[in-house]
C-alpha cells in the first residue's frame, strides 16, 4: 500500500476486520444452508471448527461443493439405474429414467460431501496474511494519531 494513502485526510477510519471466528463461521454455515437439506450426520458446529481460515465466501463455496458433490452422487445412481433397466440403444427409456430418478429424490448432503468440500476448497487467509495485517496495523497506529484507529476491532 502507498504510504501517501495513510496521510491524514485520506481515511477518516483503519479498520481492522479479521477472519470469522468459530463462533462466526458457525452462523455463516446456517445461512447459507437454509435451503439444503442436510443429512443426521452434519454438524454445523464440526465444520465451523474444521474451517479455521474460510471466510464467509469460501464457507459458501463449501457449501455448494458439497451440494454439488451430492447431486453429482444422486445422477450418478439414477443413471446407473437407467443402464440397468433400458437398452443401451433407447436413449428416450435412459432420459425419461435418468430424469423421474433425478425428480423423485431429494437428495440429501451428507457429511461426507462436506468432507470432500473441505478438502477441495482452500481457505483463502492464511496465518501469513494475519500476521501482516496485525504488523500493519501496529504500523499505522505509530504512524497515525490515535484517534485515526479504532482497537477495539483489532483482535
Amino acid at each position: 500500500m502507498d504510504p501517501a494513502l495513510l496521510r491524514p485526510g485520506r481515511f477518516d477510519r483503519l479498520i481492522y476486520v479479521p477472519p470469522p471466528d468459530k463462533t462466526a463461521r458457525f452462523e455463516i454455515l446456517k445461512v447459507h444452508t437454509k435451503n439444503v437439506p442436510l443429512a443426521e450426520d452434519v454438524s454445523l458446529e464440526d465444520i465451523a471448527e474444521k474451517a479455521e481460515g474460510y471466510t464467509g465466501a469460501d464457507l459458501a463455496a463449501v457449501v455448494r461443493e458439497a451440494a454439488l458433490r451430492a447431486i453429482r452422487e444422486q445422477m450418478a445412481e439414477c443413471m446407473g439405474e437407467a443402464n440397468n433397466e433400458c437398452k443401451k440403444s433407447d436413449i428416450e427409456c435412459r432420459e425419461k429414467k435418468i430424469r423421474d430418478c433425478m425428480a423423485g429424490k431429494g437428495r440429501i448432503v451428507e457429511r461426507k460431501h462436506f468432507d470432500v468440500a473441505l478438502k477441495k476448497v482452500r481457505p483463502s487467509v492464511t496465518q501469513d496474511m494475519i500476521q501482516f495485517y496485525q504488523n500493519w496495523l501496529e504500523k499505522a497506529r505509530q504512524q497515525l494519531p490515535r484517534t485515526n484507529i479504532k482497537p477495539s476491532t483489532f483482535t
